[in-house]
């Protein structure tokens, strides 16, 4: 059995404060995906996603430009193995991103 594969995609610019979370859980949604989004105590939000790769490559995508008041400035995307992830949704602000 093959596992689905996960991105973790570290997002920075003018992110907090911007409904880019709840947009993010929004569109990760409509696309079939599984996952969470947070806020970083650092600025930044990051996200990790699991579900099929064209799914994802599209929310990567829209991760670069985000709701209409963000300003991305830089994304890191990296592939993570995920397993027990049932829906996407907003989790609690982190002191700092997964390693």
């Amino acid at each position: 059995m093959t596992k689905t594969p996960a991105m973790h995609v570290l997002v920075e610019g003018h992110v907090q404060g911007v409904a880019f979370r709840w947009t993010t859980r929004d569109r990760a949604r409509a696309l079939g995906l599984v996952g969470w989004v947070r806020n970083v105590a650092n600025g930044a939000v990051e996200v990790l996603a699991q579900g099929e790769p064209e799914a994802l490559d599209e929310l990567y995508e829209w991760l670069g430009e985000g709701p209409p008041h963000a300003q991305v400035e830089a994304r890191q995307r990296t592939t993570r193995a995920a397993e027990g992830l049932s829906e996407f949704d907003v989790a609690p602000t982190a002191r700092a991103p997964l390693s």
